[in-house]
């Protein structure tokens, strides 16, 4: 379907681990709807990208900070931050197995490197009185998965609480802050993930991508979603569109949470 228009024209975004996976469709979107995108990422894109890239290792606070200062410094302001790079190395097993180092990295990773960059950009939103910031949550946030992801999913529960309290504190001056809670996801991460879990139990990957499923409840549309359609929801979250909601924590999930959620 051809777009119509385009509501970002004239707008700026950044998208953290943006390219590959979720976060290059997230790009992607972005820019279809006009934006200017420009992507981060630990490595240099393994295929040419149409956006400008900087590498940056949001797991350490100094490439944090440089991010930061070389985008204001180029762009000067930023209207859209997609907080989107997130992942575990830790392994399956729950409490018992994992480390401190296990947990250390989950929290510096899925929480911590969004709390910081929020921090370096978002003063620059205030003094516009104008930004979006959207925070790429997961599932196991809500349901969490203490056989094959524990330490993941805690520490993206406490970054969909931060992001509550960011959102309320940020309203009144002008910035929307929103969290998409995407459920399994097709992409090269999600199948590693599967594929180490499947080693670990002596599985086959088809019988692991069923386990997993089943362990969430089931997934009523009985597949994992596509990258894109996870980039249509945060694209019209970004947009003019959805300028009543802040605050707000949008699971996507083909039906896997329960009701009293």
């Amino acid at each position: 379907m051809e777009r119509t228009t385009q509501e970002l024209t004239g707008r700026t975004a950044l998208v953290t681990g943006g390219t590959k996976g979720i976060g290059k469709a997230i790009a992607d979107e972005l820019a279809s709807l006009g934006a200017t995108v420009i992507v981060s990422a630990r490595h240099e894109p393994a295929e040419k990208i149409p956006y400008d890239f900087i590498k940056a290792d949001l797991i350490h606070s100094d490439s944090i900070n440089e991010l930061a200062g070389q985008l204001l410094d180029q762009y000067k302001n930023l209207d859209i931050l997609i907080n989107n790079v997130g992942g575990t190395s830790a392994p399956a097993g729950g409490f018992s197995v994992l480390t401190e180092q296990d947990w250390e990295n989950d929290l510096q990773l899925n929480l911590l490197a969004a709390i910081k960059l929020d921090k370096a950009i978002v003063p620059s939103m205030i003094a516009r009185n104008q930004g979006v910031v959207i925070h790429i949550s997961s599932l196991n946030g809500k349901l969490p998965l203490y056989a094959s992801n524990l330490s993941y999913g805690v520490s993206k529960a406490a970054l969909n609480n931060y992001s509550k309290a960011l959102a309320n504190e940020v309203a009144s001056k002008g910035i929307r802050v929103i969290t998409v809670s995407p459920g399994m996801v097709k992409t090269t991460a999600m199948e590693a993930f599967l594929n180490s879990y499947a080693s670990s139990i002596g599985k086959s990957f088809d019988e692991t991508q069923q386990l997993v499923m089943d362990s969430l409840g089931g997934v009523p549309m009985n597949r994992m979603a596509q990258p894109e359609e996870i980039a249509h929801l945060v694209g019209f979250l970004a947009s003019p569109k959805a300028s009543y909601i802040t605050g707000a924590n949008y699971v996507i999930d083909g039906g896997t949470v329960p009701t009293i959620f």
